[in-house]
Parts: C-alpha cells; structure tokens; sequence
C-alpha cells in the first residue's frame, strides 16, 4: 500500500472523471460497498476462488466475549451482487463505483489497488456483454488513449479438460499453468486428446481477429468435443457485432485467472499491449449470495494502472497565478484574498502567499493597488481587481 502524490492524484482524478461521465451517459447509478465485508460473503458456495481467498486480509471483529471474522474488501463484484440481493432484487440494475481492493501479494507488489467498475445486473447477454465493452473503450478513448479488446470464454477450457477426463480440482490447476505457460501442462492435456493433440495448440496456446478465429476454432473442433458450442456460439454472438459497430476484437480461448467466478464471454482491455481492465458475464453469482439467478456481467477498469499509463501525457490544470501580500496587515491581506476570490471565480488557479509556484503570473496586493507581472518582466501598477482581470485577459495566455 502506498501514497499517492499529487501528480498521481491529478491523473486518478482524470481517469475517474471521465469513468463517470461515461457511465452516467449510459444511464447507470453510482454506489459505494463497505470496506470491511463479512467473511462468509466470500466464502459461500466458492463465491471466491481457493486462490484469491488465500490473499484476503482476514481479522475477528471482537464483540465482547464473541466476534465475527471479517475481511478487508479483496473484489467488488461479489459486495455488488450482495448488495443487489438485500437492496435492489426485482428490477435491473445498472450500477458503477470507485473504490479500492485490498489483496495480499508478495515482495513490492500492490496490496491496494483502485478500480472504476460497472455492474450490469438483470440484462441478457450478448447486448449486455456488448453495451459494457462499448463503455470500456469510451472511457479509454476519451482519456486519449488506444484501446484493444481481448475475448474468451471459460467455457471453451472447461470443455476440452472435461472432455480429457480431469477432474474439477486438476481443471483449475491445469488452468493456472497453462496461464503461466507450463508447456508440460499442454502436454498432459495432448496426452488424454490424442485425436485433437495436433490441434490443441490453436486453441490453448494462441489467438486471432474476432469472427474468423471463431469459424476455425469451431470446423477444427466441434466434432472432436461438441461441448464447444455454446461457448464458441456466445463468443460469436458478441465478436460478430463488436467488428460490425467497427470494435474488431481479438479472440484468446486461454484468457482470465479464477475462471470458475465466470459463466460466459469474459474480456480483457489493452493499452499498448498492457491490460488495464477487465470483465465478463458471472450468470451464477446472484444465487451464491442468496438471490434469484439472473443475469449479470461487469468489468473493471484498474485506475491504478491507468495513472502509470497517462503519466506523461499533458496537465489539465487551468492557468496559474501567484497572489501574495505586500504587507502583513489587514489591508493588504484582505486585497490579496478578494483578488484571488475574483481570479479563481474567472478560472485561474491561485495560491497566496509568497513562495507559491503556481504558474508564470505574480500578482502583490496592496491596499491601495495591485502590481501584476509575469515572472521575469516589469510589474505593471493597476487600481482595481476588475483592472487586474482585464490585463490578464488581454494578455492572451
């Protein structure tokens, strides 16, 4: 956990306000979950998986001769979904936040980490999926950046190490290896498929654009494992509109970490090649939690990166001006403080007092007059505050 400087928070707050602006466009309804949550939400019925439930920071909150364990907040979908099943069940939901996450991690690596979410609670796919991969890349392009999209489906894994005759355990081992490319994983799989062995690493181990990839990862496989269909016809269903509206998506069969937490089409937004954010459709998640199953997909974007990705780029500070006193009096310093009132009403930025760097403009206040001067010329003498803002108006910068 670290702090954040004033230049990383002038691009967090950038991130954020284009994040809403974006959802509260597209009609949805801001929240904000508890920091601290109730272990068993993450617990019940493998709401979280094995592997991120071993990284929660988990204490008792004591109550006298008793208490309740208790954790720090590691994901925010799963608090939304609670939130929904107490608050809102019955009608769908269209919701987004900004908050922070909290995960154990090892050496260096962040342990708290912002998102920008959207959950989209009652809708059927595939126009949910779509509608909240078109508000992903609004937000990416409105910050000024280049965007692309990565899709999958956990479906497609599922069904080839099914039909290879793992069990629930092994599937989600081979998973994470195959993630980390252990090519011996692979092998084990190629070793229970050997009528699909020369194929398996099109599908395992590669990608490809959009309706196209689909096409072949379908003629290739369908009669050796007919489970793919569903998850090859729903990825179909989003890329085929994704690349009509212009949106031309990659498609990776081997794509999230924890895929057991999604039901279908899942996605990954890229920034020169580095990901920062993503989602997909958990259909099974409201009922774990103790709702009616109903439809739901969300995704994330991690403003935490997205500062990393945006240092660089250009300010949004308004221009900048320096007022201080000319005496430690009254008069002097009332007119430094109506003057910098008047000029941040107009717009400008202003610190008073001296040793301010604020910009190229100092302004001394007096009782009597003003002198105002851009940093290395002549002070010009002017009578009013109205005088002052005129001159830097006329000035042109």
């Amino acid at each position: 956990m670290r702090d954040m400087l004033p230049q990383e928070m002038e691009r967090f707050r950038k991130a954020e306000e284009a994040f809403r602006y974006v959802c509260l466009g597209w009609g949805y309804e801001e929240i904000r979950t508890p920091t601290i949550e109730h272990l068993h939400l993450f617990t019940s019925a493998g709401t979280l998986s094995p592997q991120m439930l071993g990284r929660v920071y988990s204490f008792l909150d004591w109550d006298g001769w008793s208490g309740e364990r208790v954790v720090l907040r590691p994901d925010s979908t799963i608090p939304a979904a609670r939130l929904y099943v107490e608050r809102l069940q019955g009608r769908t939901a269209k919701l987004f936040y900004v908050q922070n996450v909290f995960r154990f991690a090892q050496g260096d690596e962040s342990r708290e980490d912002w998102q920008c979410g959207v959950e989209l609670i009652g809708d059927t796919q595939p126009q949910g999926d779509i509608e909240l991969i078109l508000m992903g890349y609004e937000v990416l392009e409105g910050l000024g950046l280049k965007p692309e999209v990565r899709l999958s489906h956990p479906g497609i894994l599922r069904a080839v190490l099914a039909r290879a005759g793992f069990d629930a355990g092994e599937q989600l081992a081979l998973y994470d290896r195959i993630l980390d490319a252990d090519l011996s994983a692979l092998e084990e799989v190629k070793g229970r498929l050997p009528e699909a062995a020369a194929s398996l690493d099109l599908l395992l181990a590669g990608d490809g654009d959009g309706p196209a990839y689909l096409e072949n990862v379908r003629s290739v496989f369908l009669a050796i494992i007919p489970e793919l269909e569903g998850p090859l016809d729903e990825l179909a269903a989003v890329a085929a509109v994704l690349t009509a509206v212009g949106r031309q998506p990659r498609v990776a069969p081997v794509l999230v970490r924890n895929f057991e937490y999604y039901t279908g089409p899942v996605f990954h937004f890229q920034v020169a090649g580095e990901k920062v954010g993503g989602g997909g459709r958990y259909d099974s998640l409201l009922s774990l939690v103790g709702g009616e199953a109903v439809p739901a997909s969300g995704f994330a974007l991690y403003t935490t990166r997205l500062v990393e990705v945006l240092a660089g780029g250009e300010g949004t500070r308004p221009a900048g001006i320096c007022v201080r006193a000319a005496a430690n009096d009254a008069p002097a310093l009332a007119a430094a403080f109506r003057a910098a009132a008047a000029l941040r009403a107009r717009g400008w930025r202003v610190q008073v007092g001296d040793g301010a760097e604020v910009g190229a403009w100092e302004l001394v206040a007096a009782a009597d007059g003003f002198l105002l001067s851009e940093r290395g010329s002549k002070a010009r003498r002017l009578d009013s505050v109205e005088a002052v803002v005129r001159a830097l108006g006329e000035s042109g910068k």
